[in-house]
């Protein structure tokens, strides 16, 4: 029995040093896919600033699909005895190493193809809104209660307040919300606010000057007696010298004639004109992307809401709700359920589309370096349990040998003794035969 057990040991120890060998393998090829994704990270992360041009985003796209293509290839080509790792099939996998039945250790490696890592995002464009009203230090876009978020299955509360009992919606607030709240449980959002105007030609019909004021989330600057007619080099040069001076987290440029505003972290963005004449119109549009030109008023006012990027491996469903205000409804989305984004749909286009990309491809690291960590927690696994056995087999090898010694010095000594007695008996025997033969010899 004994003797079984040792082979049974043996051959599961075998069984481990083929388990190691394929799972170092699949471990190696996993490490050049996070090595690669890291490349295409630092590559969305160069493409996300505007400083870009059209063919140096290109050129960066290009290198992305590279890498991309380099990652399906390693997952699909890696493989052991002809069972391929990295793509799905080595799934609920078992290796048995014990002398008993289930005596097992479950191995499975997911699929992380290009085609399977990526992100099940959440795109919630933020609304904008226009009127012939004074914003107020955003005050007029509040709710009387904080806002809520429903993610994947778990409520948030996003309080963003700006005044007693008043909560402005922010998308930057919410994310950061969502990633200080959710995470743990492997969320993460991202707030972008880019707003690219209409072509712009003035600030307003007809002549003299007017005072425009930005709000960015809590911070707010105005530019007094600005021509109505001004250029957009100069308002882009103004806006972003009185931001800098109050540290608002706007920038402003010039982009083929449009006036594009763009927040650090996804703030909200409200323009407010003031001293305009009644019969002038005022061209919101050229000013904030989604607003629309007023007339008829002497002051006109825009926001524009952010726009909220949540994403996470698992799919997942969420819910924002609405802010209704003295200005008109604002929102950052509605009841939805996430969409599957692999790194193949990684584009880098737009600041937006690089944005989006980031966290794509952050959260496919997040995959690959999880795939990574359970095949080193299995090797070590399967190492602890092969030294033990080692331990086992050589202690049971022992004992067998010491317990089949045993039982050839008894069963020798047993066998002298027999052969001994044997012998004298037949001596014995001989002795009383020999007897008779003499006394027939005398007769004779």
């Amino acid at each position: 029995m004994l003797g079984t057990v040792a082979a049974a040991l043996e051959q599961g120890n075998r069984n481990i040093q083929t388990g190691i060998s394929a799972l170092q393998i699949a471990e190696s090829a996993a490490g050049q896919i996070y090595t690669k994704l890291q490349e295409i990270y630092v590559r969305t992360q160069s493409a996300a600033n505007d400083i870009n041009d059209p063919d140096a985003r290109s050129a960066l796209q290009e290198e992305i699909m590279n890498f991309v293509d380099a990652i399906q290839k390693i997952a699909s080509d890696t493989e052991y005895n002809g069972i391929k790792l990295l793509n799905g099939d080595f799934s609920d996998k078992y290796i048995h190493y014990g002398v008993r039945m289930k005596q097992t250790v479950y191995i499975s490696i997911p699929d992380i193809r290009a085609q399977s890592i990526g992100a099940h995002m959440i795109h919630s464009q933020g609304s904008a809104s226009s009127t012939a009203a004074s914003i107020t230090s955003l005050s007029n876009y509040v709710s009387s209660s904080a806002i809520t978020i429903d993610v994947g299955g778990r409520t948030i509360t996003a309080t963003y307040e700006i005044g007693s009992g008043t909560n402005i919606i922010d998308a930057a607030k919410i994310a950061s919300e969502i990633n200080n709240n959710l995470y743990d449980v492997g969320f993460e959002a991202k707030a972008i606010n880019e707003s690219i105007a209409d072509k712009y030609t003035a600030i307003a019909s007809g002549t003299g000057s007017v005072t425009l004021t930005f709000y960015v989330g809590d911070d707010s600057f105005s530019l007094t007696s600005i021509e109505k007619t001004i250029t957009l080099t100069d308002l882009v040069e103004e806006i972003n010298k009185e931001a800098a001076i109050v540290g608002a987290n706007l920038t402003a440029k010039e982009d083929n004639g449009r006036l594009v505003l763009t927040t650090t972290n996804g703030e909200t963005i409200g323009i407010e004109v003031t001293g305009v004449a009644s019969s002038d119109t005022v061209n919101l549009n050229q000013l904030i992307q989604g607003a629309s030109a007023q007339s008829g008023t002497t002051v006109a006012s825009a926001i524009r809401v952010g726009e909220l990027y949540i994403g996470r491996d698992d799919s997942f469903s969420a819910n924002l709700t609405s802010v209704t205000a003295a200005l008109g409804t604002m929102d950052v989305g509605s009841a939805t359920s996430s969409e599957f984004k692999n790194i193949y749909t990684i584009k880098v286009t737009t600041n937006s589309d690089a944005e989006m990309g980031i966290m794509i491809t952050e959260i496919a690291m997040s995959k690959v370096d999880s795939v990574r960590a359970q095949i080193g927690a299995t090797m070590n696994n399967l190492q602890s349990i092969y030294d033990s056995q080692k331990t086992a087999y050589d202690n049971t090898k022992e004992a067998e040998s010491i317990i089949r010694n045993t039982d050839y010095v008894k069963e020798m000594s047993e066998f002298t003794s027999y052969q001994i007695r044997m012998q004298a008996t037949i001596a014995m025997l001989a002795q009383a035969n020999t007897l008779p033969q003499l006394v027939l010899q005398l007769l004779r």
